[in-house]
């Protein structure tokens, strides 16, 4: 049976990447006729429209996008077996997913590191909630992520690295929170839904009967904790962010009960690894 080949491929990735056959053709020293014809075979071959011709632009179909990051993952996977016959240390892009507080206080001096062993390797870091990280590492958007407890470790491999101590915190005036009640009409500051750590929170004053008067929802911890401490409400954070943000006298830290407080960060990865994550993984299960 004849299979996709990856110069079909790469004429198709190319062509979303340029927004058009005129383009891409320029891009590949093809004439245009070629790009047009072979995506045409593309699709002859695959049973499927991949694009949506409007005018003299194109837009990917459904198809296109579900064939786009199988795309990207053949030709890297191809690109990955010639560096690596060629050489013995990877080389290339290297997508890799983070929290925001993973990435803000834990990877700069591993991220250094991985950098000093393996300089030919280009890492591209995305942020983003536990659930939206591995949404895209199922999908092969990004090769691993450092997600947080509690998510589900179907279809993914995983490996804990950092092991992490969260507190509730609140503006200065607040003396005092030890249960949920104490937070009855409080307002919830936290990342979006899909954040591991709002979970967690949400479960606790579920527990105790309580759900915030509103929530505001921020993308960094930096706006959150500058929200917190101007008396707006209440949040959960890491205690390695408050230090990396220079924050701890900002804002009130009140203990949280021990099931919710100890948290451990997870690197998950979908598949055999790369080179690239290989390596990655290697360097994080020896010690410093």
């Amino acid at each position: 049976m004849r299979t996709i080949d990856l110069d079909s491929l790469e004429i198709f990735r190319t062509v979303v990447a340029e927004g058009g056959v005129i383009r891409a053709a320029d891009k590949l020293n093809r004439v245009q006729s070629n790009v047009t014809t072979r995506i045409q075979q593309l699709e002859e071959r695959l049973g499927h429209k991949l694009f949506h011709r409007q005018g003299r632009t194109l837009a990917l179909a459904p198809a296109g996008h579900k064939l786009l990051p199988y795309a990207d993952r053949l030709l890297r996977l191809a690109d990955e077996a010639e560096s690596e016959l060629r050489s013995d240390l990877p080389l290339g892009t290297f997508r890799l997913g983070s929290l925001e507080s993973t990435a803000g206080s834990r990877l700069a001096p591993v991220l250094s590191r991985f950098h000093k062993l393996y300089p030919g390797v280009v890492v591209e870091l995305v942020s983003g909630t536990t659930g939206a990280l591995l949404k895209r590492v199922n999908a092969f958007e990004i090769e691993a992520a450092f997600v947080s407890e509690p998510f589900s470790p179907a279809g993914v491999e995983s490996l804990p690295v950092f092991e992490e101590e969260l507190v509730l915190v609140t503006a200065l005036s607040v003396t005092s929170v030890t249960r949920p009640g104490d937070l009855a009409n409080s307002t919830l500051i936290a990342f979006a839904q899909g954040c591991s750590y709002r979970r967690l929170l949400e479960q606790w004053l579920g527990k105790g009967g309580v759900s915030p008067s509103r929530s505001l929802e921020f993308s960094s911890y930096q706006a959150m904790i500058a929200c917190v401490a101007a008396g707006t409400g209440f949040a959960i954070v890491p205690v390695s962010v408050l230090k990396a943000l220079r924050a701890t006298a900002d804002v009130r830290q009140h203990p949280l009960p021990e099931r919710v407080r100890h948290n451990r960060t997870h690197l998950v990865w979908k598949g055999t690894p790369s080179v690239a994550l290989a390596r990655l993984i290697e360097m994080l299960r020896k010690p410093h």
